[in-house]
């Protein structure tokens, strides 16, 4: 079996528990996105999220790295302390015959690490206004009712466009060297998984590109099709 050294779930809360907990407060879920971009103190992130006292984010980062939402990335002495830096959960790339040989729990972690990651970058960016502010936002989700097959080609799709998403930032990173012009960090999720229950099929009368008939879209102006 494969090792992931994961700690999520192996606290006092659940995985789905402590996924809950990172991402229910605010502060919380900037300390994770502060932290996907590298390892920092508790004093710069009570600095960063503009804390009204530094013990809130103590006992933020007590229970965070407790749950094993977080980790631990170094400790540094500073006069007669050492002051502890904490980083995001490391996740390793997997191959397919690795993820088959996981176990269940191991498994689970890992979600939970990947869906509260996101789930933080997602709230902390529509909290600060920049969902609103995007002119070419895409949001998107629906079910869709596939055989084993389409299962298959719907995942082999996903990894082809995160393939795609990975070239157009080094296309981006290309052009930026020659004109200057400066980057914004875009967050790209891809969700694929086995809905939770079985879900309604839809009707033939149903469209699925109108908003509420089996999810919802939101295009932005300019694409292939409007809201």
């Amino acid at each position: 079996m494969v090792d992931t050294r994961i700690r999520l779930g192996q606290g006092e809360r659940s995985i789905a528990a402590a996924v809950a907990y990172s991402v229910t407060h605010q502060a919380r879920a900037e300390i994770h996105t502060i932290l996907n971009e590298g390892p920092r103190s508790q004093e710069e992130l009570a600095r960063l999220i503009r804390a009204p006292a530094n013990r809130n984010t103590a006992h933020h980062l007590r229970e965070m790295l407790a749950d094993g939402s977080i980790e631990l990335a170094y400790v540094k002495p500073v006069r007669n302390a050492f002051e502890h830096y904490y980083r995001a959960v490391k996740v390793p790339f997997y191959t397919d015959e690795e993820v088959a040989a996981m176990p269940p729990a191991g498994k689970q972690a890992i979600c939970g690490v990947i869906l509260q990651a996101v789930m933080a970058e997602a709230l902390a960016a529509l909290w600060a206004g920049k969902m609103a502010g995007d002119p070419r936002i895409w949001l998107s989700w629906r079910w869709f009712h596939v055989d084993a097959q389409g299962r298959e080609d719907i995942a082999n799709e996903q990894a082809r466009h995160w393939e795609r998403v990975q070239e157009c930032e080094a296309e981006s990173t290309n052009r930026c060297a020659k004109s200057g012009e400066p980057t914004k960090s875009i967050i790209v999720a891809s969700l694929g998984h086995v809905r939770c229950r079985r879900a309604p099929m839809a009707t033939p009368a149903d469209d699925p590109s109108e908003p509420g008939a089996v999810g919802n879209v939101l295009r932005p102006t300019g694409s292939a099709q409007e809201v």
